[in-house]
């Protein structure tokens, strides 16, 4: 049997005592059961709780159109924002060869569009997909939010004129709602082959349905394994009212006491480079659920060892509103030495012998001792290795905790009001039909 991820609140105890912390876990099993009883703020948005059964009966379909896709094309393109790229992103580049693009042999190249508006963003991908076969997974439940948007237009556009449109057809997969909105109207007209967003689940919760799990099948991964890691961790958090064995209640609630006690900047922080978009679909769960009615811990990250050369002295000795999570990761897949020097010129042969990974984990313990002397509260999550299953652990995990600490904050962690506020003003600054009087506001202040 696989070991569970494990969480470690030793070095939170200075700062918060762990009998209140195990006091408030216990406390917010009420929580849960709000949660799993759909009586709480946000009820028609939990569709994710039971994601690992409910997405088994479409794990064989998302194979077969990922495999159709990798046969036909060597590259696809993920059209998709926030929640409909962000999860996908982090479980694929935390599997992926570190120079995946580089590695000789047939790859299938992984892309991304609809993430940003930047004109040379989207120029030099055109500039690569010229000289590539490529494919689209295009995600976006209305079909009308702007950056997706408007990269599916260009690059529809650009299929269709380098392979013809009936063969572009065959090569983009919509990721939609089920029965309305333009992309939905789109993939009805031009024959797409399309799967659902779910109405009861949030983007940001999307990525163990075919959002999701589509990418990370085209790579090459296993989703049927990660869904198995999801479903542990389920049967360790959902219905779990011993607040003592329930990660997702502990870690719920440690955050929310040391928030209270001043730090309300939370880092999460690893020690390999495969976790940076991991950390990316982090800040966007947290950040969006939370942050709002002027509440919340404001999601930060950081790449170490890296950043310890950068931001790592702020964290040390700048103000102190801040704490971190640490995911250390036990096992590395691949073993290399410290190489022995006769002359001992950079004085290295005290580690000679020693692989990279007992170094990076002295750095890892040093680093805790460290920032815990320098009045930095640490939880530590830990899991045996980066594979599908731990993947699917920490997905789940992190998405259990999110909504019971949303419900510790009293607020909503399912909705995202404040997001169409910048919409609003661009739309206007653009000219959109019916944000006339708005547009002349904003133009007016813009002087």
């Amino acid at each position: 049997m696989k070991e569970n991820l494990n969480i470690d609140l030793k070095n939170t105890a200075g700062f918060v005592p762990f009998e209140e912390v195990a006091a408030l876990a216990q406390l917010s099993v009420m929580h849960l059961d709000t949660l799993n009883k759909g009586t709480g703020a946000g009820s028609d948005f939990l569709g994710w709780m039971s994601l690992p059964d409910d997405i088994i009966p479409q794990i064989d379909r998302i194979g077969k159109v990922a495999r159709h896709l990798r046969s036909v094309s060597d590259t696809t393109v993920i059209i998709g924002i926030g929640g409909s790229y962000l999860g996908a992103r982090a479980v694929i580049e935390a599997l992926s060869h570190s120079f995946q693009p580089l590695l000789k042999g047939k790859q299938h190249h992984i892309l991304y569009a609809g993430q940003t508006i930047c004109e040379d963003y989207m120029s030099d991908l055109l500039e690569i997909l010229d000289n590539r076969n490529y494919s689209i997974v295009v995600i976006s439940k209305s079909g009308t939010t702007t950056e997706p948007a408007i990269a599916f237009r260009i690059l529809k556009d650009h299929l269709e004129r380098k392979v013809g449109k009936p063969v572009a057809a065959d090569r983009i997969i919509a990721i939609t709602d089920r029965e309305k909105g333009a992309l939905r109207s789109m993939a009805e007209l031009n024959g797409y082959e399309t799967f659902v967003i779910p109405d009861n689940i949030g983007g940001r919760f999307s990525v163990l349905t075919p959002v999701g799990l589509l990418p990370i099948a085209i790579s090459g991964f296993d989703t049927g394994t990660m869904v198995k890691g999801a479903k542990a961790m389920e049967a360790l958090t959902r219905n779990n009212k011993d607040a003592a064995s329930n990660p997702s209640l502990l870690y719920a609630a440690a955050r929310n006491l040391i928030m209270q006690s001043g730090r309300t900047t939370e880092i999460l922080a690893g020690f390999t480079p495969r976790l940076h978009y991991f950390a990316e679909w982090w800040k966007q769960l947290y950040g969006e659920s939370e942050g709002k009615e002027g509440k919340g811990i404001f999601p930060s990250s950081v790449d170490f060892t890296t950043d310890l050369h950068s931001l790592g002295q702020y964290i040390q000795e700048g103000r102190r509103i801040l704490f971190e999570t640490i995911i250390s990761v036990k096992n590395p897949r691949k073993k290399i030495t410290v190489p022995s020097e006769k002359d001992d010129a950079d004085q290295l042969n005290y580690i000679a012998g020693k692989r990279l990974s007992e170094v990076n984990y002295c750095a890892e313990k040093g680093t805790v001792l460290a920032h815990n002397d320098g009045d930095v509260p640490i939880i530590t999550l830990t899991i045996p290795e980066l594979d599908e299953f731990y993947m699917g652990q920490m997905i789940y995990f992190f998405e259990m905790a999110c909504a019971i600490s949303g419900y510790i904050l009293d607020i909503n962690p399912f909705d995202q009001p404040g997001v169409e506020a910048y919409k609003k003003n661009m739309f206007a600054l653009l000219n959109k039909p019916g944000f006339e009087a708005e547009s002349k506001k904003l133009k007016e202040r813009l002087k």
